[in-house]
């Protein structure tokens, strides 16, 4: 059984493989374009490895094991000790894909893609698209606004001549070259609404490149030129007057189209295809947006009353504008890249997660912040013959309107249901933590399972993302930060009659725990990748699903409660996100060197889970912990 299957898997993968290539895809972005000094780094990477079957069930039964009663550790230790074991369904599965991985560029690129995001029904605000706040700004008018906006589109096209002529730096971790695919899928990408499934379309790679954006104001939408006929692109002083041309023709609010690009994702399939059929020029319109090389989101101004801190103020407009009634009408969601520049100063971005993770996000943001802060005045020449903003126009039916009614009113929803709590965290940051020869990620993940510990009494199943860019085409693995490790210090910080001495070691061996995982999942040792690897080999050869993806084990273990990730940047800036589950936390970070920039969100809905209680837990644990440490160290002297 496994050897057929194995031969048709393989023959399948092969083919695949040559009809992506034949095709527009995400992989041509770096095809003969590059250059070559990028084709050969990319070509110095490995390939994703497979990992070895029976050590990752190992490490899936220690993962599950702080998260189940006795019971139903048991339980699932049957079920996976017989999913393991030789010959079995485990093995043949394992074997079918790791003759998948050898004709493919990466075994994983394709599922991936797929099952975490175009084939996620769920509306991209709030499920998918993350939010970044950029340093904190005060407007004191519509021509401040004007000219920040200004200065921000000319750090990016800066940023993009650098990903055209292939002249960015090339990551590395270590000593190990890194991916750098993803930094070409940040502009002039669009997703697709499809049933089922979405697409991307990448317009930068078309002969004919777009050389516009599209800057949204009051719900209007305009093809705004950032290049002239030259093909230069227009100097700050151009676009700013870009800018004015766009305020003078959008005075007055508009019916908020783009709302419907916060649907479900099959009811913004329907939606999208009646619209771009009721009348060509609405096709027309939409194509513009689709292939412009980003957005800008010219925001009106926000009440901030009812939130914690400006910081969550701008994170909200980040993740939905407030809703329709408010700015989520200003936008089109499924292009990566919107900027967002509001009124009062309300600055930062939201980007559609299919084409990209964080780190090549907040690249951008730090080359554009500091674009900003070091460029006096235009840094081109005026550019020649450019054209005026075009204002994009729509016909809408009956039915579309009713379509925007429901989306609406589906995003109403939404926005009531989010709670955010973002904050500066100030007594200490990774400096700190580094000096204790201790991993600021580690210490910190730490730091978030006692605040939930202490909140519920018990530690939750945990996703924090690392990435796999070691890797070609890499994208992430999960980081299982919930380990025995980590309940046993909860435990033991919470218990009053333990020594410090005694708390300082658990904590230690928690964060040297989690430390460990991190360096197995960078490396493609992690477990989550290779079970959706083993499942979907299953579902493709119309196998009902294995028992073990089935069983309490792996749905507890996967309801991650705390979706967790560290996205570091140079400036004072964070990211932020909905909870992955109703009844969990998001909790995104960025540890700069005296502080720790958080941005935490719960459901509303959910009476167990409040952000604001996740905060104060969260300052408590990080303060208890650098006091352990403190206290520690002069008893050792």
């Amino acid at each position: 059984m496994a050897l057929r299957l194995s031969r048709f898997l393989g023959q399948r993968a092969e083919s695949l493989y040559r009809n992506r290539y034949l095709c527009t895809s995400s992989k041509m972005v770096l095809c003969d374009k590059m250059s070559d000094k990028l084709q050969a780094h990319q070509q110095s990477l490995p390939r994703l490895p497979v990992p070895p079957l029976q050590a990752s069930l190992e490490k899936y039964l220690l993962s599950v094991r702080p998260l189940l009663s006795e019971e139903e550790y048991r339980h699932t230790e049957n079920i996976v000790k017989e999913f393991g074991a030789p010959g079995g369904l485990g093995a043949q599965l394992h074997s079918v894909l790791k003759e998948k991985a050898k004709v493919t560029e990466n075994w994983l690129d394709e599922w991936w893609l797929n099952s975490a995001y175009l084939e996620f029904r769920m509306p991209v605000v709030l499920y998918s698209s993350p939010g970044l706040v950029f340093p904190i700004k005060e407007f004191m008018n519509v021509e401040k606004q004007l000219r920040y906006a200004a200065r921000l589109i000319a750090g990016a096209l800066d940023y993009k001549q650098l990903i055209d002529t292939h002249s960015l730096p090339l990551d590395t971790a270590g000593n190990d070259p890194l991916d750098m695919s993803q930094y070409y899928k940040i502009f002039s990408t669009c997703r697709i609404p499809k049933s089922q499934r979405d697409r991307l379309s990448f317009y930068g790679l078309e002969a004919d490149k777009p050389k516009h954006i599209v800057v949204c104001h009051n719900n209007h939408y305009f093809s705004v030129d950032v290049y002239g006929n030259d093909n230069k692109p227009l100097n700050e002083s151009q676009l700013y007057s870009q800018l004015q041309d766009v305020l003078k023709q959008s005075q007055f609010p508009k019916c908020p189209i783009g709302v419907l690009t916060t649907q479900h994702r099959d009811n913004w399939a329907t939606s999208y295809k009646h619209l771009v059929k009721y009348d060509p020029m609405n096709k027309e319109s939409v194509n513009t947006i689709q292939r412009s090389i980003f957005l800008v989101c010219l925001d009106k101004i926000v009440p901030e009353a009812g939130v914690l801190n400006r910081k969550t103020h701008v994170a909200l407009q980040t993740i939905h504008g407030g809703g329709a009634k408010h700015n989520a009408g200003n936008r089109w969601y499924d292009k990566t890249i919107q900027f967002i520049v509001g009124e009062n100063g309300a600055a930062g971005l939201t980007y559609e997660h299919s084409p990209a993770e964080g780190p090549p996000i907040t690249s951008m943001m730090d080359h554009i912040i500091s674009y900003m802060e070091k460029t006096k005045g235009n840094k081109w020449l005026p550019s020649t013959a450019y054209t005026k903003p075009t204002r994009l126009r729509f016909r809408l039916s009956d039915e579309t309107m009713q379509h925007i009614a429901e989306a609406e009113q589906d995003l109403e929803t939404l926005v009531n249901d989010l709670e955010m709590s973002c904050f500066a965290f100030e007594p200490y940051g990774k400096t700190f933590i580094k000096s204790q020869k201790m991993s600021p990620d580690s210490f910190i993940q730490i730091a978030i399972q006692l605040a939930y510990y202490k909140i519920h009494n018990e530690i939750a199943a945990t996703y924090e993302s690392a990435t796999s860019r070691k890797f070609l085409h890499g994208r992430t693995e999960t980081i299982r930060s919930a380990s025995m490790e980590a309940l046993d210090f909860c435990k033991i910080m919470q218990d009053k009659v333990s020594p410090p001495s005694v708390k300082a070691a658990a904590m230690r061996n928690a964060i040297d725990a989690h430390k460990k995982y991190v360096t197995q999942a960078v490396n493609g040792m992690g477990i989550d990748r290779l079970l959706l690897g083993l499942k979907k080999v299953a579902l493709e050869q119309g196998m009902n699903v294995p028992e073990l993806f089935l069983d309490t084990g792996y749905t507890t273990s996967t309801h991650f409660k705390l979706s967790t990730s560290q996205v570091p940047s140079k400036v004072d800036a964070f990211m932020c996100y909905g909870p992955l589950v109703p009844d969990g936390y998001g909790c995104c970070y960025n540890p700069l060197p005296s502080v720790i920039n958080f941005g935490l969100s719960a459901c509303n809905s959910s009476p167990a889970t409040h952000s604001s209680n996740f905060m104060a837990a969260l300052t408590e644990s990080l303060t208890e912990m650098h006091d352990l440490v403190l206290q520690t160290q002069k008893a050792k002297l």
